[in-house]
């Protein structure tokens, strides 16, 4: 007899036990995705991890490049291999953008430092395709089908302001697409808009509404290719649907917004935004809007959430100080309304690190997006591809980097190796070249100060990731010394609370969470592991660290 009750408790026990690991599974699922506090990581495809050493080489690109200048063998299925062996998921990231994989161009330039190859990917020769020193379509469609079943999102970056340079073996596109007479000089709107970023660098007719033929570079290729008759086939639909004149603008905006349609990417980060004319990309949001609700249409079964295709704009020096507006010195623009862009990325975030205490800091950026960018977003980041002044260059603030850049409000840009301290100072290089070294595996298997760098990033990423309420919630200082801060989130019925403290006291640590969390509510210091109860309104956390990551339990 009471080995037969023994048993009932028994698996009521497991009942039990397995009801509640599933309503702690459903509450995971409910905690929403917002692109406002998403962690980001940025990296260069040619640049991040090998997967597939077979394509290293394509069209001949056998010229000695300058340190730095050339393909280093990056590619898409690399970045698959580490989101299947959880190296994104470890780091708290739940988006990454891309360097473009369009086709580049086929040659070289030489501009004294070497030979400089398209590695980049800002060098378009044809929209259409997919460099094979990149991957391919198969590639493609593998990456996000895993970053999706991995809830991370994959952003695309799309160029329409310029071709790649002119070579031996590309030639210039046609007079009606692109000048190439007159050098920006950036003084004026007009001078920043309506002619080339830099010498050899073919800029695109954007604001032509004169209809164009095909470059006959394009038809020729296409037509070797096996696929004319295709390509012209869905411009021809293309055009028909949204009855846009055949301009330059109109055929990069429909080969740009196939990667959605076919691919399901959820957003672009968009290329030298303040060299084209602004209704350029309020026309672009419309089809890219389009094209996302059309993939979802096709494919319900591959829909992760209810976001909006996600545009972020590259305003060069824009800064959240100017709100909705950069200023071109005779003309200011406003990027976010009319409907375009629901971000910008933020050249001033690194100067207010450098110069703004934590709380200054984070008070700021929450005042600016609910106030002036209430609504919006914006992208912060402390170093990237082409920032020549980043806020550490010699990785000797790699914890400090962390903690400004993955608790302040707003989206944080992870630019791929500042989780791993890879340094941006590569001796030998010349310009931006200093910033693209390969990504430092070795030094993440085999350092242990390497790991420990890791490691914090990716305690303070995963926080981040578990808790909208970091990126994009209502900072509220709690005490100034020691600096605890708490930040809230609310959407529907979701809520969300943490507590976070920086630069605090190692050892015993006793928190005043009276005003955020109910007497005997559970929580545990998601950095450290250890767990507390509320009791007279305040939890005790001793622990070896100077922060702590609060969060019920």
């Amino acid at each position: 007899m009471y080995k037969y009750f023994f048993i009932i408790a028994l698996t009521l026990t497991i009942l039990s036990c397995k009801e509640h690991t599933e309503s702690i599974e459903v509450q995971k699922q409910e905690t929403p995705f917002v692109w406002e506090g998403a962690n980001l990581y940025f990296l260069l495809t040619d640049r991040f991890n090998n997967g597939d050493t077979s394509n290293d080489v394509n069209f001949e690109r056998t010229w000695k490049p300058g340190k730095l200048r050339g393909f280093e063998g990056g590619d898409i299925k690399g970045i698959t291999q580490k989101i299947k062996e959880g190296y994104f998921t470890d780091l708290g990231i739940n988006a990454i953008w891309m360097t473009p994989i369009v086709e580049q161009i086929h040659g070289g330039t030489d501009e004294g430092t070497g030979v400089t190859y398209g590695f980049h990917g800002y060098w378009t020769k044809d929209w259409t395709n997919i460099d094979p020193n990149f991957g391919t379509k198969e590639d493609l469609h593998e990456l996000v089908k895993e970053a999706h079943a991995k809830g991370i999102r994959i952003v695309l970056d799309a160029v329409i302001n310029h071709t790649g340079p002119v070579t031996g073996k590309d030639p210039v596109w046609p007079e009606e697409w692109v000048r190439t007479d007159v050098q920006c000089t950036y003084d004026t709107y007009d001078h920043t808009i309506s002619c080339t970023l830099v010498e050899n660098l073919p800029d695109i007719r954007t604001e032509s509404n004169d209809n164009v033929e095909l470059p006959p570079q394009l038809v020729e290729k296409w037509k070797a290719e096996g696929r004319y008759e295709q390509e012209v086939k869905e411009l021809d639909a293309f055009f028909e649907r949204t009855g846009h004149p055949r301009a330059p603008r109109f055929y990069i905006m429909k080969w740009l917004t196939d990667y959605i349609t076919e691919f399901g990417i959820d957003g672009y980060r968009v290329d030298t935004v303040k060299h084209t004319e602004e209704y350029v990309w309020q026309e672009f949001k419309v089809e890219c809007d389009y094209a996302f609700s059309e993939f979802k249409k096709n494919n319900p079964d591959k829909v992760i959430d209810e976001n909006d295709f996600y545009l972020v704009g590259e305003v060069y020096n824009y800064g959240i100080s100017g709100g909705q507006w950069f200023d071109f010195g005779d003309r200011k623009v406003n990027y976010f309304n009319p409907p375009s862009f629901q971000s910008l990325i933020n050249f001033e975030f690194k100067w207010n690190a450098k110069q703004m205490g934590y709380e200054a800091m984070f008070k700021k950026y929450n005042d600016t997006l609910k106030g002036p960018l209430k609504g919006f977003g914006t992208l912060n980041y402390l170093s990237s591809h082409d920032d020549g002044s980043p806020f550490d260059a010699l990785r000797e603030k790699p914890f400090e980097t962390a903690n400004r850049l993955l608790l302040s409000p707003g989206t944080s840009q992870v630019y791929y190796g500042d989780e791993s301290a890879r340094s941006l100072v590569v001796e030998g290089t010349e310009g931006d070249a200093t910033l693209r070294s390969f990504m430092n595996w070795e030094a993440i298997k085999s350092d242990p100060k390497t790991k420990a760098v890791l490691t914090h990033w990716q305690k303070i990423g995963q926080f981040r990731q578990h808790h909208p309420a970091v990126g994009a919630g209502l900072h509220q200082m709690i005490t100034e010394q020691p600096y605890y801060f708490y930040r809230s989130f609310q959407n529907g019925d979701f809520k969300d609370l943490v507590i976070v403290g920086l630069d605090v006291p190692k050892g015993k640590k006793v928190i005043d969470v009276s005003k955020i969390f109910e007497e005997r509510t559970m929580l545990q210091d998601a950095y450290s592991g250890e767990k507390a109860t509320v009791e007279n309104g305040k939890i005790t956390i001793n622990s070896d660290f100077n922060i702590v990551l609060i969060e019920k339990q």
